[in-house]
């Protein structure tokens, strides 16, 4: 990345700069992301077959969000 970019973009408000991560982030596509390791991959299988074990366990997204959005308020 060019300083010069990076220097104007440090001078965004905190708020501009995580719009800009979210936009970001937004615009990238499922193969622009590296393939999982094959830790990864046993992470996500293991995680997996504890749900489908219990799925009373699981939180759903709105309820982990909703702490996230309480810690950094």
């Amino acid at each position: 990345m060019r300083r010069e970019l990076l220097a104007e973009l440090l001078e965004l408000t905190p708020q501009e700069r995580l719009d800009l991560i979210n936009e970001l982030w937004d615009s990238l596509g499922p193969d622009d992301f590296p393939p999982l390791t094959p830790e990864q991959e046993a992470e996500i299988d293991r995680r997996l077959d504890e749900l489908e074990k219990d799925p009373s366990r699981a939180i759903p997204w709105e309820d982990v969000l909703a702490r996230l959005r309480s810690r950094f308020k």
